[in-house]
């Protein structure tokens, strides 16, 4: 169901007026899209006199526009005026929003707050997470200025102490209260500025957090030396998230025994993070993820439905018909009951855009108003980013629109005479489904990297089942519970057949994600073969599509080999890749038991830039260097497995692995690699996974990269001592160890990097993977002065994001938080 249905269904108001838009419309319209999106470049924001300065030129020229003769020179004015003032006004609203960033100076520091929670809160294995609203806050008794939105956690069990040098034990907490929103709490927290990884082509947690309007995170303090947390008041504030989470709560109750109890709360109250990964998993290669949440399409199809309800009901009484048309108060019946049913959601940036959305083009109809479709289409474009102009860089947006777009310009209009039956009213909802499919197919190979080749097939039984059968039995269950019994049952059949279609060899294709020129020609070409056009203009269509299709990654030169240390947070990650072959050192840690690094970042990862795995290496057995590995795995089945972990690791359910051992040796086209550590003794002396962890070096004759693991100062005097006995020269460091580019052992532990292991290796660079203000205090100062004083250039991940050095450039390291830096990033202290 399209977003324009409700402004195109026969049950809504067509009125006979038809009002031509003035010729700067469009140029308008552009001007201000094109200067949101030149806005959002900035790597750093200017000064918010200068955005007003901006504001007030732009309304100065729009006053020229109106006296400026000649169609063309007003269009071309009137497109640079609305630019302007897009591009100034977004920058000020920017720089309101940056003013209100958490002071570094507070950051890690006991804080205690007063606030009122604010969202219904978000349950996890290890607690809960949810949304103080802040009404005042205060460090040792002083009253300080706090960002007023705060997204906290509140752990349970064992969570660490603090997050600087010397606090690194970890200590019970006091169990999560069953908190409620609209209740106010004052409670000790501790809090630092909102900090994601930044990969190439990776989510940016940074950008989603500012657009939600948080400006710091943290967790509540609750260990045995802390104030406990206290209910002071349950308010009045908040009740639609009150009430989604009675009713969240009641499902849980009803469907406690049931495996889809989540999906069906997700359908109900927009409650995501109930939804299993292993489903996500399925729903993403059947290309039906969007059915599974509160979308877009969900609001559209519910207005539909209750415009469609109301105009019936209205109908039935001729003293309201004759107060109001029946098709009117079915546009703004339909519309009001779509805004509380997003509302009731979550009220999430998805559901937003839709209702603005719907609101604009029903507005439209509501004035008698019958543009041509690209003009209304754009004018709910503009609507939209003029009330969050940050969606534009949002993947759902793209999917959103220019759906609505392609559905505008490939609409056959009405059916003729006769045809109005339920068999053509299917044909017309399948040929829709085809011209999305076929249009976006493209744009999510740009997005994503990745395509459902079931999707046409999964989304013609699922849209149907889903938005007919399974939502109308979920929402009912609301005001009669056993409903949810027939929603879990109609939704478990559903979830049976997508696990089926997903275990097809080619479910899903993962291609390398192709620039941005060629995703934009693959969705015009897309649009070109469903439109309804001579077929010799469709196949013009065809030769747009293949940058899209077979884009491939620049080939790396034969005899090269080249370094990505993954901005992971506290783990180990790094990808070699040679002109034929690539590997994986570690895959990252383990977040909770929903998300790991694989999931999150690696995949991603390795689907953008066209990666098959030839090996996976596991250095130890330590979750913040195997947390990923499932995700990697299972994505790559042909990657083999080397690793120092036991034979009765649970990975080996999975997949087979080759233990490491000094000495083992292969080549890839013309690089040497080679296993340093542990020597074959060492698995029985060992009584620490760090001793154990695999050290690997790269080289290609001119430069070298060595791989360290978790290894700690016993072992790397070991590796010197061996290094130091082949050497041509005693005394002199040794060839063996000499390297370009090291990753820093055990994250910068002050247990690692000692003096003479340093001296040995030499590298120009060194890369430590660690998390943002982490819990151990990686890396430590000591290590960081020790570094320093061997003039080794330190780099680490939290102020590098993800860290790329190329063999044939080897005097240069480019850091991800400075090629992709926008002015929302947080810039580490």
């Amino acid at each position: 169901m399209r977003a324009v249905d409700i402004a195109a269904s026969p049950h809504l108001p067509a009125p006979e007026t038809r009002f031509v838009a003035t010729h700067g419309l469009i140029p308008a319209l552009l001007g201000g899209l094109l200067g949101n999106a030149l806005q959002l470049q900035q790597a750093s924001l200017l000064p918010a006199d200068l955005y007003l300065l901006g504001l007030l030129a732009g309304l100065l020229l729009l006053g020229l526009s109106l006296r400026v003769r000649g169609s063309v020179w007003r269009r071309v004015l009137l497109g640079t005026v609305f630019a302007v003032l897009a591009f100034s006004s977004t920058g000020w609203r920017a720089q309101v929003v940056a003013s209100q960033a958490l002071a570094p100076a507070l950051e890690g520091r006991d804080l205690e707050v007063t606030g009122v929670v604010a969202a219904m809160p978000q349950h996890f294995d290890g607690g809960l997470r949810f949304r103080l609203e802040l009404e005042r806050a205060s460090l040792n008794g002083q009253a300080l200025r706090l960002p007023k939105r705060l997204e906290l956690g509140w752990y349970a069990g064992v969570h660490a102490r603090g997050e600087g040098t010397g606090e690194s034990t970890g200590e019970l907490q006091r169990r999560p209260a069953p908190l409620q929103a609209g209740e106010r709490w004052q409670m000790t927290v501790r809090l630092k500025a909102p900090h994601g990884g930044i990969n190439p082509h990776g989510f940016d947690y940074e950008l989603w957090q500012w657009e939600q309007g948080v400006q710091a995170t943290g967790y509540v303090r609750a260990g045995p030396r802390d104030p406990a947390p206290r209910l002071l008041a349950q308010t009045w504030q908040h009740p639609v998230q009150w009430a989604r989470g009675q009713v969240r709560d009641q499902i849980g109750v009803r469907l406690a025994n049931s495996d889809v109890g989540g999906l069906i709360a997700a359908l109900v109250v927009g409650d995501q993070a109930a939804i299993e990964r292993s489903d996500w998993d399925v729903f993403r290669a059947t290309g039906v993820a969007h059915l599974m949440s509160i979308s877009g399409l969900h609001i559209t199809m519910f207005a539909w439905a209750a415009a469609l309800a109301l105009g019936w009901l209205w109908r039935r009484s001729a003293w309201l018909c004759l107060r109001l048309p029946a098709a009117t108060a079915a546009l703004i019946g339909g519309m009001a009951l779509a805004t509380a049913y997003a509302l009731f959601s979550g009220w999430g940036v998805p559901a937003q855009r839709t209702v603005l959305m719907l609101a604009t083009v029903g507005a439209l109809r509501l004035l008698g108003v019958r543009w041509p479709w690209p003009q209304v289409w754009l004018l709910a474009c503009a609507v939209v980013v003029a009330v969050d102009p940050w969606a534009l860089l949002q993947a759902g947006f793209w999917l959103s629109f220019v759906a609505v777009g392609v559905l505008f310009a490939s609409d056959p209009g009405e059916l003729p005479a006769g045809r109005s039956g339920l068999r053509s009213r299917l044909r017309v909802l399948m040929h829709e489904q085809w011209v999305i499919t076929l249009a976006l197919t493209p744009l999510s190979l740009l997005l994503f990297g990745q395509v459902s080749l079931v999707g046409l097939l999964a989304n013609a039984l699922a849209i149907p089942w889903v938005t007919l059968v399974v939502t109308p039995l979920a929402m009912s269950g609301v005001l009669l519970h056993p409903l949810w019994d027939l929603a879990a049952g109609a939704i478990g059949l559903l979830a049976q057949l997508l696990r089926g279609l997903a275990q097809w060899p080619w479910a899903s294709v993962s291609l390398a994600q192709a620039p941005l020129w060629a995703g934009v020609a693959g969705v015009l070409g897309g649009l070109l073969l469903a439109l309804r056009l001579p077929w010799s203009l469709r196949l013009g269509g065809v030769p747009l599509l293949l940058p899209v299709l077979f884009w491939q990654a620049p080939p790396i030169p034969a005899g090269e080999f080249d370094l990505l240390a993954a901005d992971v947070g506290q783990g180990n990650a790094v990808l070699v890749r040679t002109a034929q072959h690539a590997l994986l050192y570690d895959a990252g840690p383990m977040y909770s038991r929903e998300s790991d690094a694989g999931n999150r970042v690696l995949v991603p990862l390795l689907r953008a830039l066209g990666v098959r795995l030839d090996t996976l290496v596991l250095s130890h057995r330590d979750s913040d260097h195997t947390g990923g590995a499932v995700a990697v795995l299972q994505m790559q089945p042909q990657a083999s497995l080397l690793s120092s972990i036991e034979s009765g690791h649970a990975l080996q359910a999975l997949r087979p692995f080759t233990r490491c051992t000094a000495g083992q040796r292969w080549q890839w086209d013309g690089v040497d690699f080679e296993v340093l550590h542990p020597q074959a003794g060492d698995y029985a002396d060992a009584r620490k996974p760090n001793a154990l962890s695999c050290t690997l070096r790269i080289s290609n004759g001119a430069q070298t990269v060595l791989l360290a693991g978790d290894i700690e100062q016993a072992q790397e005097k070991q590796l010197v001592a061996r290094a130091q006995g082949s050497a041509t020269r005693p005394g002199q460091p040794s060839a063996g160890l000499r390297a370009d580019v090291l990753l820093v052992p055990h994250h910068g532990s002050k247990t690692s990097s000692s003096d003479a292991f340093l001296e040995a290796v030499q590298p120009r660079f060194a890369i430590a993977q660690a998390g943002y203000r982490n819990r151990f205090g990686h890396p430590a100062s000591a290590v960081l002065v020790r570094y320093d004083a061997h003039h080794i250039k330190l780099i680490d991940t939290p102020r590098c994001g993800a860290a790329s050095w190329h063999s044939w450039e080897p005097d240069e390291l480019q850091c991800a938080r400075k090629v992709q830096k926008r002015y929302w990033h947080h810039a580490v202290p």
